[in-house]
């Protein structure tokens, strides 16, 4: 993301924060190697944000993102929350990212959280119930 975006428009969590106990982390691999990651951060109990949401390299346009992101939405039903949000780039690196979740109902919103408005973010939210 660093690559993409200017510094202080990144929003990922430093490592140390996804380990926090309102965090909750899985990562995919495929023959011993990392092929993606992504995590719920609870918000409230009726809201979460996706976080830390990659795919690496090597793993692109296999459909790792939409195993990750089923995941996730799955944990975040069964943990019984309303809504799941999340930010994520609004240049062209992050355009299949932004369809990805477009497919599977997320529309954008404004900031939430603790998120102001910045030209570099899309805002996204999905309504679970």
């Amino acid at each position: 993301m660093a690559s993409h975006t200017p510094a202080e428009s990144v929003h990922a969590l430093p490592i140390d924060r996804l380990s926090g106990p309102d965090v909750t982390f899985w990562s995919v691999w495929s023959g011993g190697r990392l092929a993606g990651c992504g995590a719920l951060k609870e918000l409230d109990p009726t809201h979460a944000e996706i976080k830390s949401m990659r795919v690496t390299d090597e793993f692109r346009r296999q459909g790792v993102g939409e195993v990750v992101l089923l995941h996730l939405l799955d944990v975040a039903r069964r943990r019984g929350y309303a809504r799941v949000s999340l930010e994520t780039g609004s240049n062209p690196p992050f355009e299949a990212a932004r369809r990805l979740y477009a497919r599977h109902g997320f529309v954008e919103c404004e900031p939430f959280a603790d998120y102001v408005p910045d030209p570099w973010s899309v805002f996204m939210t999905l309504q679970l119930r």
